[in-house]
């Protein structure tokens, strides 16, 4: 096997890590799926992948980036969260990080949640149903971050696809 083989065996290897890292959290998918993309230009000595591609692939990249970070939030702010509730959800996302599969679940709802009973100063039962609503909203965003993700990872997908086949 020679290695222009091995390294567009590596690059197929990081775009499909990748696009298992859009629904799995903790795994940067998207920017997995450019690295491999990049990996593959290189190896083909950019001959099928030009600068313009890989540019417009940054570009959905870097959006992809504040999707991730941004979903939470704006599931939090759909659903009339305070303002102390979509900084603890972006506070939980980041914390969450930190304690694998399940923080990065349950970080962006215990955040939101918290954030939320801060700024309601109390936990009576209609402060904690209101504060669970604003949780369950962030994870609604979630959910939405994730789908937003794959289009963008399957957009990328296709974007390559056609410039490589294209020439």
């Amino acid at each position: 096997m020679d290695t222009q083989s091995i390294y567009y065996a590596l690059a197929l290897l990081l775009v499909l890590v990748g696009v298992a890292g859009t629904v799995l959290p903790a795994i940067p998918g998207l920017p997995l799926v450019f690295a491999g993309m990049l990996l593959a230009a290189w190896a083909g000595d950019f001959q099928q992948i030009g600068g313009w591609t890989l540019l417009v692939l940054a570009i959905l990249t870097l959006v992809s980036i504040g999707v991730d970070f941004l979903a939470s939030a704006a599931g939090a702010r759909r659903v009339g969260a305070s303002r102390l509730a979509v900084i603890g959800a972006l506070a939980g996302t980041l914390v969450g990080l930190f304690f694998g599969l399940v923080g990065v679940f349950a970080g962006p709802f215990v955040g939101a949640v918290m954030g939320e009973l801060v700024d309601r100063r109390g936990i009576a039962h209609q402060d904690l149903g209101r504060a669970t609503k604003v949780g369950v909203g962030t994870w609604f965003g979630i959910f939405v971050g994730i789908v937003l993700k794959l289009t963008l990872a399957f957009a990328m997908i296709g974007i390559f696809a056609l410039a490589w086949w294209t020439d």
